[in-house]
């Protein structure tokens, strides 16, 4: 018998409810739990994320080395632009980043909360640099 049944990403922010339908929408999932101060989405994957209301958030200023990035979700997709269009359209916003060297694999986003995420073309091979 497992110990733990689930894991669940929990992100901070002040309107939990508004953050949660960028989550459902971008997961094509559902609201699996909601109370008064944390909504948790279930994504079609199974992948489980929840929005901990917390009246003083403030999100991390990534790329910028002040109150910088504590922690971002990556999300794998097949077709980066189908998904930057959906992201945008939730709400979402691109985030201005070093050029990558090499073939673009990845794109960084922020939530309408703010909360940092990256959109990769393939999960990552190799350790983050600088």
């Amino acid at each position: 018998m497992a110990l733990v049944k689930a894991g669940v990403l929990v992100l901070d922010c002040a309107e939990p409810e508004k953050l949660a339908v960028f989550y459902k929408e971008l997961l094509e999932g559902e609201e699996a739990v909601a109370t008064a101060n944390r909504v948790e989405i279930k994504g079609a994957d199974g992948f489980r994320i929840a929005l901990r209301r917390d009246v003083n958030a403030t999100p991390p200023s990534w790329p910028r080395p002040e109150n910088s990035l504590q922690a971002h979700l990556e999300f794998v997709v097949d077709d980066l632009d189908a998904v930057e269009r959906r992201v945008i359209s939730l709400g979402g916003r691109p985030l201005e980043a070093k050029e990558a060297s090499g073939p673009l694999e990845e794109r960084g986003y922020a939530d309408p909360a703010g909360h940092s995420f990256v959109l990769r073309r393939t999960p990552p091979t190799a350790p983050k640099q600088g």
